[in-house]
């Protein structure tokens, strides 16, 4: 593995959370906010934290359970690397992983055995997403959790793009997809990364913290900077509402 460029926590989540605007915890945010994600600036604090907010809203309980002094990557994956890469073991995964949550062996039970039910839904995303990277399409980036580069990394968002890379390419193409990979020598604190009753532990209570954060989270970010991020006119008129109402605005634009 190469690293090609130290990245900012605030790129990463901005690529996270593009790959997960499309899902239906956001409809009530697409219309609104998707210019601010799919045309991320990375360098403007109030769009960071609305981001945040935003990406907390589905992958907080998540998010959480990094370590505070992870480093972010952009990696470049060599053949000898694909033996370290382990599929995130959730849903559908756990039944074709049978055991085994390396990619490599993920990506040869697809080639060679049947799935059906739930699981055959899984393996036809993967087959789809098999067919954008043989248009030459761009999936985004990837992202891996792991201790260095000596050690085995866990795929934390892009079970399916990178299991689908190894049935076209049997590589990662670097051109169409992306890696991104945290570092820490306390990941093995992590559940996602080190699974025991430890990690378990401090995930439960961390699973719990996330339930605060929802819409009034995302909503409290326009409050502090709405002329940043494009929603002055709409704040004022809601807090004049308030005012005529008789209640007091959080903050006054």
């Amino acid at each position: 593995m190469r690293r090609l460029r130290r990245i900012t926590e605030q790129e990463v989540i901005a690529e996270f959370l593009k790959s997960e605007f499309h899902h239906a915890e956001f409809h009530d945010y697409r219309r609104r906010f998707e210019h601010l994600v799919l045309r991320a600036d990375v360098t403007t604090a109030a769009e960071n934290a609305l981001r945040r907010a935003l990406l907390y809203r589905r992958r907080g309980h998540m998010w959480h359970e990094l370590p505070v002094n992870t480093e972010w990557w952009e990696v470049k994956i060599e053949p000898s690397d694909l033996k370290l890469i382990r599929a995130f073991p959730r849903a559908q995964w756990r039944q074709i992983a049978n055991g085994s949550f390396l990619l490599v062996d993920i990506a040869e039970r697809i080639r060679t055995r049947p799935f059906t039910g739930h699981v055959r839904e899984c393996i036809t995303k993967v087959h789809a997403i098999r067919d954008s990277l043989r248009r030459g399409e761009s999936l985004g980036c990837a992202l891996l959790i792991g201790v260095d580069e000596g050690n085995a990394l866990t795929i934390l968002e892009g079970n399916h793009r990178l299991t689908a890379a190894l049935l076209e390419h049997h590589n990662v193409p670097q051109n169409q997809l992306r890696i991104f990979c945290g570092f820490s020598p306390r990941m093995y604190e992590c559940c996602w990364y080190e699974t025991n009753f430890s990690t378990l532990w401090r995930y439960a209570k961390n699973r719990f913290k996330s339930f605060f954060h929802d819409d009034a989270d995302i909503q409290n970010v326009m409050n502090d900077e709405p002329s940043a991020l494009g929603f002055g006119s709409e704040v004022r008129e809601r807090n004049a509402g308030k005012r005529a109402s008789g209640a007091q605005p959080r903050h006054v634009a």
